[in-house]
């Protein structure tokens, strides 16, 4: 949420207070629409392990730096942010070309976040997030990595659980389709309490959940 401002956190605590009202609900219907085709993009904080084919001396793990860019050897400052592994691999070749004949490099992954654009973003009343001092719970934000095939359950699993005052069936994810955010509504109580998985619906990358406070 770092990019977020001051007016963004305004408006979004304000849409936590609303969630859930008058938005269209988010079914499993929606998701025999949802495509399938997703790549992971590498981004900062990521680490990558280097493979170099017949070259186990300039083989290697590097950590994506903050400006998105990596340093190996034979080849310094290296843009990584917003490539695919196979793209990144690529670019190395062509950057160790001039030092080795015909490089093959593999690229993988691990313990990667991504890049902003493709984390889920999950903001309100969730686990550990409550001062437990009653109706003044706190309001809490946390982003996860987007792993493919990801559904409601699964992101409620990594969040912990809602905090103690979570109007779990109010919530509601905001989704950019089109390149336009839009709002769906959720039923997160119906699906935790009352094992009801036709509320377990897809998440996509760049999702943002929004669960509000219940008022009583």
């Amino acid at each position: 949420m770092r990019n977020i401002n001051v007016k963004n956190i305004i408006i979004l605590l304000f849409i936590i207070v609303i969630s859930g009202c008058g938005y269209p609900q988010l079914t499993q219907e929606d998701d025999a629409i949802i495509s399938s085709d997703y790549t992971y993009i590498i981004g900062p904080g990521d680490s990558v392990s280097i493979f170099v084919w017949g070259n186990p001396d300039i083989s290697t793990t590097a950590h994506v730096r903050p400006d998105g860019k990596i340093t190996i050897p034979l080849a310094e400052d290296l843009l990584a942010s917003g490539k695919t592994p196979s793209q990144l691999a690529r670019v190395m070749e062509k950057a160790l070309s001039k030092y080795v004949r015909d490089p093959q490099v593999v690229i993988m992954v691990a313990g990667g976040q991504g890049v902003y654009s493709q984390q889920v973003r999950v903001i309100g009343q969730i686990s550990g997030g409550s001062s437990g001092s009653g109706m003044s719970a706190h309001y809490s934000a946390k982003a996860f990595p987007y792993k493919k095939d990801m559904t409601l359950l699964d992101l409620i699993i990594q969040i912990g659980g809602l905090g103690q005052f979570a109007d779990g069936n109010g919530a509601s994810i905001i989704r950019n389709i089109d390149g336009e955010p839009q709002h769906f509504g959720i039923r997160i109580d119906d699906l935790v309490d009352k094992a009801d998985l036709s509320a377990n619906v897809k998440i996509l990358p760049g999702d943002i959940l929004i669960i509000p406070q219940a008022f009583f």
